[in-house]
């Protein structure tokens, strides 16, 4: 037997990937904490239980890892999986990652580099997820019902990217084992947008008045923690901000087109094809103000 492990099955990304393997003729084994009854080939993946990854392995020779969310340390976790699989005999194992390193995070460059050493490791390293303008994102509840994204980001850009090509450029290098690859990509959307942007495009596609409001690094961080957000996380995300107001994180580049054979969706073209999202106004939206609890950005936590 032969097929592909995909942890966070259920997920944007990985839902999505399960779909398009399937497709392919591929089997994908959907790998997750809740796996789906209905699905015969679903299968219960917890990271913090070691017992589940046997069982998750067995039979597989292709993983689409992704490693836990809302973590800036993943690699305790995530190396007795990369040992377990080495010992399974996985040819073929693609990371997916964030083109964001969290300040203070070595273990993620760590894990990277322990991905890339594995057999057929490869690492995606993705952008942010266009799919956080989407609910129920925390982002996307803000402009649902405050027409209004808070962040520290300024006008920084980021090459926002659709989680379907993140998907479809995961893919093209699981659907066949033997295919070369490099052990690395940046996967972004064909140009930078900051939030801004981002605004007026959704204004002016939708109708709906999107505005911005701008806070500082200390302020964003003090309202993810209202969230409920871990201490050393939301002050991670709230200084990854400040990384893009300085423009250390406006990254584009053609991995999409060179693996998949077509251009990345634009965020335009996203807008459009998802414009009843924003069509209709939430409850608390007439006064234009938040509550002040903010929930968190759509930068450090991407919906994969």
């Amino acid at each position: 037997m032969s097929g592909v492990l995909v942890t966070g099955g259920t997920g944007t990304t990985g839902k999505t990937l399960v779909q398009v393997l399937r497709s392919a003729g591929v089997q994908a084994r959907a790998a997750s904490r809740n796996p789906a009854a209905a699905d015969p080939d679903a299968i219960r993946f917890d990271w913090n239980d070691p017992s589940t990854y046997g069982p998750a392995l067995d039979g597989m020779d292709r993983v689409f890892l992704l490693p836990p969310v809302e973590s800036v340390d993943p690699l305790p976790l995530v190396e007795p999986f990369l040992r377990q699989a080495q010992r399974a005999g996985i040819r073929r194992l693609v990371m997916l990652g964030s083109a964001i390193v969290l300040p203070n995070a070595p273990s993620a460059v760590e894990m990277a580099a322990q991905v890339r050493a594995q057999p057929g490791g490869v690492v995606l390293r993705a952008s942010g997820f266009m799919q956080n303008f989407l609910r129920p994102h925390p982002l996307a509840e803000n402009i649902h019902r405050l027409g209004e994204i808070r962040t520290a980001a300024g006008d920084g850009e980021l090459g926002w990217v659709d989680a379907r090509d993140v998907a479809a450029s995961a893919a093209a290098l699981l659907a066949d084992p033997g295919v070369d690859a490099q052990s690395d990509h940046l996967i972004t959307g064909p140009h930078g947008m900051s939030y801004p942007q981002a605004a007026q495009i959704i204004t002016a596609q939708t109708g709906r008045q999107v505005r911005v409001e701008h806070a500082t690094e200390e302020e964003q961080a003090a309202a993810y923690r209202a969230s409920g957000m871990p201490t050393e996380f939301a002050d991670a995300l709230a200084a990854v901000e400040r990384g893009i107001m300085e423009g250390r994180e406006d990254q584009v580049s053609t991995a999409v087109l060179d693996l998949t054979g077509r251009p990345p969706r634009a965020f335009a073209a996203f807008v459009s094809a998802h414009a009843e999202e924003w069509t209709q106004q939430g409850p608390n939206s007439s006064d234009g103000r938040s509550s002040g609890n903010h929930a968190k950005s759509a930068v450090g936590r991407h919906t994969m």
